[in-house]
């Protein structure tokens, strides 16, 4: 297939990305990056080339966990901020989602409230976040992808909420392989994602196809410039999937722009 090819320089592209915070940082007078640490593989990718990037002392971790966040994901991202060296804090933000929900009077269990609750949780992570970035005049380093930037699988003021995103020009397959590269163990970089919005959250059931699939189809489309139709045929993959990728798309548009009617500057 004619796709760009994810095998980068790895060297080159760590590089790059590290000269990219550093200027992010240097530029806005901030001391240094706040990140959330979920441990899974695109914030332990992020946190490691922060810390090549401004020195494990001028870098903090924050995991947000609630009452169903994995073991082992909190596990793996104390593991990370301990081989990192980096100053870690942990914030359960079960109660403050408590609080919107007791003051909103949502159920926890309705069908209407799950994906509302969901961004209610991200939308809490991010104000700790800033809540940190503020006392020590760090920047909020985003995780976010290319794969999920382009169908919008991000909360807006969520994980969205961010001061620059380091890894949003790679698509997920190429974020594991800087993984590999960057040294990070097996079971964070094959490890299924999840953003752990509800209780069995898990990525592949909401995106419209698995990342491997997924990244090639929007290299296609958007590299390539390639047809809905010719991208279907040669991926051997419903046209209709390839229709609902185009459709995330255009529809998230709103959530990659400043909300301006027209230019301001």
């Amino acid at each position: 297939m004619q796709i760009p090819e994810f095998d980068l320089d790895w060297d080159r592209t760590t590089n790059e990305i590290v000269a990219f915070i550093q200027d992010k940082v240097k530029s806005a007078g901030a001391r240094g990056s706040v990140i959330g640490l979920s441990g899974g593989i695109d914030s332990s990718v992020v946190a490691s080339l922060l810390v090549r990037a401004l020195g494990k002392d001028t870098v903090t971790g924050v995991l947000m966990p609630t009452t169903f966040t994995p073991e082992e994901d909190i596990e793996d991202a104390q593991w990370l901020a301990k081989s990192l060296q980096i100053r870690s804090i942990v914030v359960n933000i079960q109660p403050m989602v408590e609080a919107f929900r007791n003051a909103l009077n949502a159920s926890e269990n309705g069908e209407t409230t799950k994906i509302p609750l969901a961004n209610i949780r991200s939308r809490a992570r991010m104000i700790v976040l800033y809540f940190f970035a503020n006392l020590d005049n760090y920047l909020v380093a985003g995780t976010g992808d290319r794969s999920e930037d382009l169908i919008g699988y991000f909360t807006k003021y969520g994980d969205g909420g961010v001061d620059f995103l380091p890894i949003c020009h790679l698509y997920k397959t190429q974020v594991r392989k800087l993984g590999e590269h960057l040294g990070l163990p097996s079971r964070i970089v094959s490890k299924p994602s999840s953003p752990q919005l509800y209780p069995g959250h898990r990525a592949t059931d909401e995106i419209p196809l698995d990342y491997d699939r997924l990244d090639r189809v929007l290299s296609l489309l958007f590299d390539e410039k390639r047809s809905p139709e010719s991208v279907a045929d040669e991926m051997k993959v419903p046209i209709e999937k390839i229709q609902e990728v185009l459709r995330r798309f255009r529809a998230s548009s709103h959530k990659r722009a400043y909300p301006f009617m027209v230019r301001q500057w």
